[in-house]
């Protein structure tokens, strides 16, 4: 208990200064169970200048390692007790606003060359830690194999070496994969440890909603300071994306010999996507014209954010770089759904919400990266990984987070068209998932997986539908042949969400009932000919059309809808919607264990802040549509999505804009439904193309089924499937695609995020457990 020491120590006393980290045999795990947080907060209150000099002398300690080049064991035990103690101490530093600036002060003679400069020169701490960080993650026979054949007297002078040399695997911008050596792994475990734990200030600063706060350690470590950037942001994002956790396929493989690789990996993917932390909204971020030739990453400076990491990620262009990067992030991402026929004998990645993290900033700051994932089928294998995630977690409140994160994806991606026309690819793979078994294509797929999310998840999903029935819209012009399952489901989310006490409930309600009117315009005006599987599903239940072509908009009618409600508690009936058997091998999803740890999230904006309005041209081109111009959604703005802290009712959700003049408020404050509400959207539902299809079609089915006494569903379908509407449909409408756009809004929702998961995964050892953390509040389920 060396810590409970509340006399001031002189800094020169280093007797008792070294047996902090003289200890030979610690672990991180050792350091956390020695100095209890109780005590590190006594010292921080009763003796703060003996708290000044232990921090002073740790990074002191990592300063002279990393001068030295660290080649005795002795000098590599000291970094690394000096590493984790940091790595303890850090938190309680960050928690106390008073010491929070303590970092960025320059401490008395630690000049940049030790005691002799003037105190002018000298560094802040912070920036002395950081730059020794990163110096030790490329120092060889600590943290890289060394290039030298004798160790006699020509140990490398660590300021002399090119790290760029000692990249830590091959893949971007490195064709050379060094022998793996489990002490090394260890080593940048320990120093990556301690970078995210120094990057971790920002979860003691509540959100807010200027992001352009930004982490001034993040900002110094990815600056032009540092000249480790480069190497060693490729050496992260290789290290993540080369990373294989079956390994050679042998079964059981992961529980003969313990894998040093993946903590170094998690590690690696959460240090990255922290760097990479960078709000786009408020800059274009750079992008090649595609004409540079070169390496990866050019050495022109293109103007560009002065973040060096995400610089780097948006320059890159080579198509086998991206390549290499899509099929590790992709193979990473399908490990939780390898069955094999033998139980636990394959290793279980745990870190798939960090590289869907990955994958978002990928694809957000690199556009031609985005290009090249649509560009082939190869976007279906992060398709499907992210549907069996969103599939499994619709029951579980604790991952809410990991919910939005995949339709985030979905949404940026189906603002493309390549996606849309990607999806008519058959689904053949036949991973277990709790849903009905249906032939078809990954559109079916999408359709039905989304429909169980709407049907049985839980209610603080509810938020998510805006965006989930959009991705369904920005898709729909280009879906060649929906299965009977798939048109079914469509059809059953329009009953559910036409029902009047649905439509009267909430100011926002209708919007779901236009995007799928949308849905089945975009698919019967521009691929009519496959789809005769939805028309016949349409004409069979052409009374829900008709009853929204005469909802009743007098106050009774309204108040009588809303009545129907208490006597419907559940959100949308399971009834009428044919489940039929679940896949084989697939569990039910399940809700989280009570007591299970979450941390809160800020509010999404809605979708029309998520979104802009883009039209596709004759030529398939996309024009953005400018607001004006457009025909905004029937009154009501969706509110933005309801904070997780509070359970989601539908009335309370008040829209932003003051409605008085359509809907009066209740004297308790609470909207109600008007006459003039619901004329006002009910004139613009967009009805007329499905109106002349049934006048069309239905009685040429009527007499088909008289003639030959037909109740057989196959006649029908093959005349519908040889039938014809050209020129007997409205004039197409121009297709509409709403495409994802960067705010501020969602860039601090994705901080709030990224964070929590950190928090929450780094239990051993449980870093910022019980510290004050302002970013997020910690909830039981």
């Amino acid at each position: 208990q060396l810590f409970v020491f509340l006399q001031p120590v002189e800094a020169t006393d280093d007797a008792f200064w070294d047996q902090f980290w003289a200890d030979t045999a610690t672990s991180v795990q050792d350091v956390f169970a020695l100095v209890p947080a109780a005590e590190i907060r006594a010292v921080r209150e009763e003796s703060p200048s003996n708290l000044a000099t232990l921090c002073y002398k740790a990074v002191e300690k990592l300063v002279q390692g990393a001068e030295s080049g660290c080649h005795t064991e002795k000098e590599r035990q000291i970094v690394l007790n000096c590493c984790r103690l940091l790595t303890r101490i850090l938190p309680y530093i960050f928690e106390d606003p008073d010491w929070r600036g303590f970092f960025w002060s320059t401490v008395p003679g630690a000049g940049r060359g030790g005691g002799d400069e003037d105190d002018e020169n000298a560094r802040p701490l912070a920036e002395s830690l950081l730059l020794a960080v990163a110096d030790l993650l490329f120092c060889p026979d600590f943290t890289v194999q060394s290039h030298r054949k004798s160790t006699v007297d020509t140990a490398e002078d660590i300021h002399s070496i090119d790290s760029c040399e000692y990249i830590w695997e091959a893949g971007v911008g490195f064709a050379h994969s060094p022998q793996p050596n489990y002490i090394h792994d260890l080593n940048r475990t320990e120093l990556l440890k301690l970078l995210l734990t120094c990057f971790s200030e920002a979860v003691y600063l509540p959100p807010s909603s200027d992001s352009s706060n930004a982490n001034p350690w993040v900002q110094f470590f990815c600056s032009t300071e540092n000249r480790h950037a480069l190497p060693l942001f490729t050496s992260l994002l290789n290290i993540v994306c080369a990373y294989d956790p079956v390994g050679y396929g042998i079964p059981y493989n992961h529980l003969l010999f313990s894998d040093y690789r993946e903590p170094l990996v998690e590690e690696a993917a959460q240090v990255l996507i922290v760097t990479l932390d960078y709000d786009s909204s408020t800059s274009s971020s750079p992008t090649v014209d595609g004409t540079t030739t070169g390496t990866a990453m050019d050495d022109v400076d293109p103007p560009g954010p002065d973040n060096l990491f995400v610089n780097y990620l948006s320059r890159i262009h080579r198509e086998e770089d991206f390549q290499f990067i899509l099929k590790g992030v992709a193979r990473l991402l399908s490990n939780p759904l390898v069955q094999t026929y033998l139980p636990n004998s394959a290793k279980k990645i745990q870190f798939h919400q960090e590289l869907l993290v990955l994958f978002w900033k990928l694809c957000d700051f690199n556009k031609k990266f985005l290009f090249f994932v649509l560009k082939s089928s190869d976007v279906l294998d992060i398709l499907v990984p992210i549907l069996y995630f969103l599939n499994d977690a619709r029951a579980d409140q604790s991952r809410v987070g990991l919910m939005h994160i995949g339709v985030f994806i979905l949404l940026l991606l189906s603002g493309e068209r390549n996606f849309g026309v990607r999806l008519n690819k058959p689904y053949s793979v036949r991973v277990p998932m709790d849903i009905p078994v249906f032939t078809g294509t990954h559109a079916d797929l999408l359709i039905i997986v989304f429909h169980k999310i709407i049907t049985s998840g839980h209610q603080r999903l509810q938020p998510l539908f805006d965006c989930l029935l959009t991705i369904v819209v920005n898709v729909s012009p280009y879906l060649k042949s929906l299965s009977m399952v798939a048109a079914n489901k469509l059809l059953h989310l329009l009953e559910a969400f036409s029902t009047t006490w649905f439509l009267f409930s909430a100011v926002q309600n209708h919007h779901l009932v236009f995007f799928l009117l949308e849905v089945f315009n975009n698919i019967i005006q521009y691929q009519f000919d496959g789809n005769s599987n939805l028309v016949y599903a349409v004409i069979r239940k052409r009374n829900v059309f008709h009853q929204l072509a005469n909802l009743p908009t007098d106050s009774q009618s309204i108040q009588k809808g809303l009545q129907r409600r208490k006597k419907t508690p559940e959100p949308i009936s399971r009834t009428n919607s044919q489940d039929g058997v679940s896949m084989e091998g697939s569990r039910p999803a399940a809700p989280a264990e009570p007591g299970t740890l979450k941390t809160s999230l800020v509010a999404t904006p809605g979708i029309d802040k998520l979104t802009e309005k883009s039209q596709v041209s004759e030529d398939g081109t996309m024009r953005s549509l400018e607001p004006e111009s457009l025909q905004p959604l029937p009154e009501g703005n969706p509110p933005s999505a309801v904070n997780d802290g509070e359970p989601w009712s539908g009335e309370a959700s008040q829209p932003r804009r003051d409605r008085r003049r359509l809907s009066s408020a209740s004297s308790s404050g609470q909207w109600t439904p008007t006459p003039d509400w619901v004329m006002s959207w009910k004139s613009k539902l967009p009805l007329q193309t499905i109106m002349r299809l049934l006048q069309v079609l239905v009685p040429q089915v009527e007499k088909i089924c008289i003639d030959k006494g037909l109740t057989d569903e196959s006649e029908i379908l093959k005349f519908l499937q040889h039938g014809t509407l050209v020129g007997l449909l409205p004039v197409p409408h121009p297709i509409l695609i709403r495409k994802y756009q960067a705010n501020s809004g969602t860039a601090m929702w994705f901080r709030t995020y990224m964070w929590g998961v950190i928090y929450l995964r780094n239990v051993d050892p449980p870093i910022w457990y019980d510290t004050d953390v302002k970013l997020f509040e910690i909830q039981r389920v």
